[in-house]
């Protein structure tokens, strides 16, 4: 047995989806370290909260579409908020089947405190990065969720 990959083996190292996906869970495990003991809230629940401060009254469907989040994991974090207290849940006026969530009040007060500690942390993360730098990777971003979403599209029909 060796430790050598094997030569048809997909260099993570240089593999987009796989890098991203590294940083991701790292920044997002080392951002959450900053509220999840103090608040009781995991990546998921603060995600959900983050988006619905963002954008109340969205449905848990809308929160996984712009989480890009399964389903089944948003649904979970959205029944903790609830029984929790951090979320209000009401019936849409247009669409009785529908649930429309907002922060209750609450939700409200901890997402205001988590907050300014997340943009704390961004900006020691991007400490490094020259404005210009900055603002290149932001359009880079961009460009690549453009991108993806034409891939998948094609990948669709």
């Amino acid at each position: 047995m060796t430790d050598a990959p094997a030569p048809d083996a997909l260099k993570l190292e240089h593999f987009l989806p796989y890098r991203l996906s590294v940083l991701s869970n790292r920044i997002s495990d080392a951002i959450a370290r900053e509220y999840s003991q103090r608040y009781a809230l995991g990546v998921t629940e603060w995600r959900v909260m983050a988006v619905l401060g963002r954008w109340p009254g969205l449905t848990a469907s809308q929160v996984a579409q712009r989480t890009a989040m399964d389903k089944v994991a948003v649904s979970r974090a959205v029944a903790s908020l609830l029984k929790a207290g951090r979320l209000s849940r009401t019936a849409d006026a247009g669409d009785r089947r529908r649930a429309l969530l907002k922060l209750s009040s609450a939700g409200q007060a901890i997402h205001d405190e988590v907050v300014p500690h997340a943009r704390a942390f961004e900006m020691r993360l991007l400490d490094g990065i020259r404005i210009d730098e900055r603002a290149s990777l932001f359009r880079l971003l961009d460009r690549l969720d453009e991108l993806e979403l034409r891939a998948e599209a094609a990948a669709a029909g």
